[in-house]
């Protein structure tokens, strides 16, 4: 195991954070939040870098200039990562950490600003590219008797008894 191996391991363990190593010099991290249950997070040694990436969400089923726009202004206040899309639209939080950068308090740092913006802004991002899914969906539980329990962050625009048409 290289030192920067041993910095990352010790840094996950200190937080103790749940995690894999698939292959060496990389590791898959499991952020547990509120909004975003959880938010899977490679940390990958490259040729001159730490490398982080987790998915954020998959591409937009509507309103995507507005969608795009958002997250651009996000990028503006960020620490660490930003957001980025990848061919298919889908969205990640990305970023580098120089490898002289690269202390166990970094690590949790640039971990933290990962979880903060993904379980912070994911409520908005489905809200503005996803309001139609998530409607249909309600509607759908809603006929069937099924739990509501996970749409509530919603309900102020997904709830017919609150938006009568």
């Amino acid at each position: 195991m290289s030192d920067l191996e041993g910095v990352i391991e010790d840094a996950l363990k200190a937080a103790d954070l749940a995690y894999e190593r698939p292959r060496p010099g990389a590791f898959l991290v499991r952020l547990p939040g509120q909004h975003k249950l959880a938010t899977m997070t490679w940390l990958v040694l490259g040729d001159q870098a730490l490398n982080v990436e987790a998915f954020f969400c998959r591409q937009p089923d509507e309103n995507h200039a507005e969608f795009y726009r958002w997250l651009l202004t996000k990028n503006g206040s960020m620490y660490g990562v930003h957001f980025a899309l990848d061919a298919e639209g889908d969205v990640y939080l990305v970023g580098r950490v120089p490898f002289d950068a690269v202390t166990e308090t970094e690590i949790d740092r640039v971990l933290g600003c990962v979880l903060t913006y993904s379980d912070e802004s994911f409520d908005r991002a489905l809200e503005l590219g996803f309001a139609s899914s998530i409607r249909k969906e309600w509607e759908w539980r809603v006929k069937r008797g099924e739990s509501l329990a996970n749409l509530q962050a919603f309900a102020r625009f997904a709830d017919p008894a609150r938006n009568p048409a």
